[in-house]
């Protein structure tokens, strides 16, 4: 499975390909390979049309030998142009993570790192049509970090506070941590809130594995 980070920055590559190697079964094969070119973060609409080309460049490079695509941004940046361009299954973190929280309950929230990404989320959700199961977006307000590769680390703390005061809030059945920096941290942030909390890249391989099975069997039948 090929896993690719739409913006350039190393650091949350190594993230993303942390958290996916930790949702990866035995028998999986994952390769994380960041944008060809473009922006080290994705906040504006701007930096998504300037990633996308440099997302499709990264498959372009990276797709032989590999059965299916995960795009690893919430913005599921590239997502029908990659699929368009290829007969390989692709999935994106943003609409798995929002169908993995939504088999946990009709109501959730996304829980992010800045108020700079707090449109783009709920454009995203907006995008697949499921604003009325998003209850709010919930973003650090004075948020800094020194780099986007640091965001899991730097930020970890006051994210795990957010999501609990979420949680306590009440009103909804699930967290999102929205934001590819963030892959990786539900899992360490899962004993410590009262509600399942849902990363995205871990979503993704598990969709995806799901429709290569099924790919398997249709191509079997």
């Amino acid at each position: 499975m090929l896993v690719v980070n739409p913006n350039t920055s190393v650091g949350v590559t190594r993230r993303i390909d942390l958290a996916a190697r930790a949702a990866a079964l035995p028998g999986d094969v994952v390769r994380t390979v960041p944008a060809a070119f473009g922006p080290d973060l994705i906040v504006t609409p701007a930096d998504s049309a300037h990633a996308m080309q440099g997302v499709l460049a990264a498959v372009d490079q990276h797709q032989d030998g590999m059965d299916g695509i995960v795009l690893a941004s919430f913005g599921d940046t590239g997502l029908d142009q990659v699929r368009a361009r290829t007969g390989k299954p692709v999935v994106g973190i943003a609409h798995s993570a929002l169908m993995q929280a939504l088999a946990h309950g009709p109501r959730f929230a996304i829980v992010s790192f800045s108020p700079s990404v707090q449109a783009s989320l709920r454009a995203i959700v907006a995008h697949y049509g499921l604003l009325d199961h998003l209850a709010d977006v919930t973003v650090l307000e004075h948020s800094v970090w020194s780099d986007p590769g640091h965001i899991h680390h730097e930020l970890a703390q006051p994210l795990l506070e957010l999501c609990q005061h979420r949680a306590k809030a009440g009103g909804i059945d699930s967290i999102v941590l929205g934001g590819g920096p963030l892959a990786g941290l539900a899992q360490d942030f899962a004993p410590h809130v009262d509600l399942p909390v849902v990363d995205g890249t871990t979503a993704a391989l598990d969709i995806l594995r799901r429709k290569l099975a099924d790919k398997g069997k249709k191509t079997h039948a």
